[in-house]
């Protein structure tokens, strides 16, 4: 009896000292998931060095686009006087009129796209039939298949370039787009080889069970592969689609071989924009020296090239997102 009675008078004070101490340790326990959060990945702190690094890295992407804007809407007075910084004074929109004129915007951007999404719509297809074969598929030589395109990324192009000149010369497509066109219909366009590996490793994740489920119902490998696998592979496609949009839009050496004087594009007519720019507007030798120190217009002019590339990007980047974790871009 005095065992228990001592046992009973012990017990209560253990537990008063418990609660005493939680109490002590619960402010804390609470400062720390707050600062730290349940992890330790997902609390204030975390957070805070999170969006710090993404507006750091954010700023030093969008410092290009946001000091082009700046300075295409300065006046002449703005850009002179060296207090003006960002925001000009007043803002003028003739810079992005001469620019224009200057591009002969409408028909160089028609020929632009004409060497830009067709290619980009043939290799989008194309090479999503390649990609299917090498994911789904296995055949004789399929190693060596796929090392020889390896190898056709690794290799410069600068290498080939004069052979598929004097090749696309003979059989007369110079001067033309079909130079781009052509190769981008047999998946041998620019960067086929880096779409071809999206589209293989995207097409793997696709389950196996899907396409049996099709073939019991009937349905042959063309069926399947227009009729499931392409419309699920939405993402792949936009992707691979504005990779080779971009990558085509931005070829400048090969057009200027390829096209010659037939033909141009914005990203050529940007590199003789001076030439042209003082050939149009320059008189005097006065007006001459004035063009030469004007940025605000060159600076018009490069944003009327690459705003169709952000509007296209704008449209597109969940796409993107979404693409980037399930191909071998992420490392999957």
């Amino acid at each position: 009896m005095k065992t228990i009675l001592e046992h009973e008078k012990v017990t209560p004070s253990v537990s008063v000292f418990t609660k005493s101490q939680f109490a002590q340790k619960l402010p804390l326990t609470r400062a720390r998931r707050f600062l730290l959060g349940k992890q330790g990945n997902d609390g204030l702190v975390f957070k805070f060095f999170t969006y710090y690094l993404l507006i750091c890295i954010g700023f030093v992407y969008l410092y290009p686009i946001l000091f082009i804007v700046s300075q295409s809407f300065k006046s002449m007075d703005d850009l002179l006087d060296p207090t003006v910084m960002w925001i000009p004074r007043e803002f003028t929109i003739e810079n992005y009129v001469q620019a224009w004129q200057v591009l002969d915007f409408p028909k160089t951007l028609s020929t632009t796209l004409l060497n830009s999404a067709i290619p980009a719509v043939a290799q989008t297809i194309s090479c999503a039939l390649v990609g299917y074969g090498f994911a789904k598929f296995n055949f004789p030589g399929k190693p060596v298949l796929f090392a020889l395109m390896i190898i056709t990324f690794i290799i410069p192009a600068q290498v080939v370039m004069i052979p598929l000149y004097l090749l696309f010369e003979n059989y007369g497509m110079t001067g033309s787009s079909l130079p781009f066109i052509v190769p981008a219909v047999f998946a041998m366009g620019i960067k086929s080889t880096l779409f071809i590996l999206i589209y293989t490793q995207f097409f793997k994740s696709i389950p196996v069970a899907l396409e049996e489920a099709a073939q019991i119902d009937g349905a042959g490998r063309i069926s399947i592969f227009f009729r499931i696998v392409l419309p699920i592979s939405v993402p792949a496609m936009v992707v691979v689609f504005l990779f080779s949009f971009v990558w085509h839009w931005n070829e400048t050496y090969m057009a200027s071989l390829y096209l010659g004087d037939a033909m141009s594009t914005l990203p050529l007519k940007l590199q003789e924009f001076n030439d042209a720019f003082k050939s149009m507007f320059g008189g005097s030798q006065a007006a001459s020296a004035k063009t030469d120190i004007n940025e605000s217009i060159k600076l018009a002019g490069t944003m009327l090239v690459i705003l169709p590339l952000l509007i296209l990007y704008f449209f597109a980047q969940r796409w993107f997102v979404e693409v980037t974790d399930k191909t071998g871009i992420s490392g999957e």
